[in-house]
């Protein structure tokens, strides 16, 4: 069996291991798939490739088998393996997920223990997405593989701990709800976490039939992508299903996670993409209009269409995790105004040459993307001063890595399935 010292994800990595009907979504074609039979197919279903086999070749000459962590609570997790895999006297779960019989070749879902942490950063803790190597004798995860990508936020806690959401992400979808008022901060916000994640963002305008007036929703469309620089913005609508078959398309065949505040509609927009009654969906509050906590665990699903889909809870607190570069590429036209200033550490405020400053006075930047710019950028620079600079500097070059490594990937898939 591998060491427990061998090497698991980078930044935000697992770490080493001791030892309301919803309509059906338009058919999208499915992404390639591996040849007929192998069992691999089921892996390739839900996100496995070359890369994740090479990584695993170690495990597997110790008679581990890959599996992809469904969801963690304490002491242990589900994960998904080939049905192949596991003998069917010892399948306690002989249905795949969504029910249907289980021929050869398909995933099952099996529990498992997880050992204790000796790292005490919580981001090296398993997560949902993490691809693991399992011991199906004895039910137990043994080591992680290293992660692509990973979605990282910061914790609530006064240690302003890293708190991981996702991993081996393609695609972070952000669910901003067309029923209340737009806020184009929080959107920002979250599309800094997804831009450092590594994964490519995409932002879903839900509930687009509460907003009657065409001219309207054009208009609430433009805002969005005006903060959003290079980032695709859809208006979709999971009661309807306008837009449905475009997101469909966006996320097939690959690994997304869908993020969002509580009220977005994320489980309505879940049980559209899977074409089942699969989340539980509530209905908003009356008094306030916020929504209530329907998802309370990070799920992966398999989609329909090949791939998977991670849902997560509501996010009520977002807090930046060491997001200097996400930071950055949202508000692309700052750093790039920044690179005309007469200083090159011009901090934008009073300095004289200042481009960005320039471009305030005659109106082409607008004040509120200054103000969110400057925001995020303190919020950074503070959660940033709080961790030490040479785990910081280690964390940062393990990133960038995956980072390179999981865009690379997202452009292989791309060009594989459209």
């Amino acid at each position: 069996m591998p060491s427990s010292s061998s090497p698991s994800a980078g930044s935000g990595s697992g770490g080493a291991f001791p030892a309301p009907a919803v309509p059906t979504v338009p058919t999208v074609p499915a992404a390639p798939s591996a040849p007929a039979g192998d069992s691999g197919e089921a892996l390739f279903r839900l996100g496995w490739d070359a890369s994740f086999a090479g990584e695993f070749a170690p495990y597997a000459a110790d008679g581990l088998v890959p599996g992809r962590i469904v969801r963690v609570d304490r002491g242990g997790c589900e994960l998904l393996v080939p049905a192949g895999a596991v003998p069917a006297e010892r399948n306690p779960d002989p249905h795949p997920a969504g029910g249907a019989p289980t021929p050869r070749g398909d995933a099952v879902t099996v529990r498992a223990t997880l050992p204790p942490f000796p790292d005490p950063d919580p981001t090296r803790r398993p997560c949902t997405g993490d691809w693991a190597a399992v011991d199906l004798a004895e039910r137990a995860v043994r080591a992680l593989l290293p992660r692509r990508t990973v979605l990282l936020r910061s914790t609530s806690s006064k240690r302003s701990d890293g708190q991981v959401l996702a991993a081996n992400v393609d695609h972070v979808v952000v669910a901003v709800s067309l029923a209340a008022e737009l806020d184009l901060g929080r959107a920002e916000r979250f599309l800094a976490l997804a831009w450092e994640s590594g994964a490519g963002p995409l932002i879903v305008l839900t509930k687009a039939d509460l907003v009657s007036d065409p001219a309207v929703r054009d208009h609430l469309v433009a805002d969005v992508a005006a903060t959003a620089p290079g980032v695709p913005v859809l208006a979709v609508s999971a009661r309807t299903g306008e837009g449905m078959a475009d997101l469909a398309r966006e996320v097939a065949g690959g690994t997304a996670v869908l993020i969002g505040q509580s009220g977005a509609g994320k489980s309505t927009l879940v049980n559209a993409l899977l074409g089942a009654e699969v989340q539980d969906v509530r209905a908003n509050r009356d008094s306030d209009g916020k929504g209530r906590h329907t998802t309370t665990t990070r799920d992966l699903l398999p989609l329909p269409t090949g791939g998977v889909l991670i849902d997560t809870p509501g996010l009520r607190g977002v807090g930046l995790w060491d997001a200097g570069q996400g930071v950055a590429q949202v508000f692309a036209e700052i750093e790039e105004l920044g690179r005309d200033c007469r200083f090159h550490d011009c901090a934008h405020t009073t300095e004289p040459g200042c481009a960005v400053l320039a471009a305030l006075a005659d109106g082409s930047l607008p004040r509120r993307r200054l103000d969110s710019y400057r925001k995020l950028a303190r919020e950074n620079e503070w959660i940033a001063s709080r961790t030490d600079a040479r785990l910081r500097a280690e964390r940062r070059r393990r990133w960038k890595q995956q980072q390179a490594t999981g865009r690379h990937m997202t452009e292989r898939k791309r060009g594989g399935h459209r």
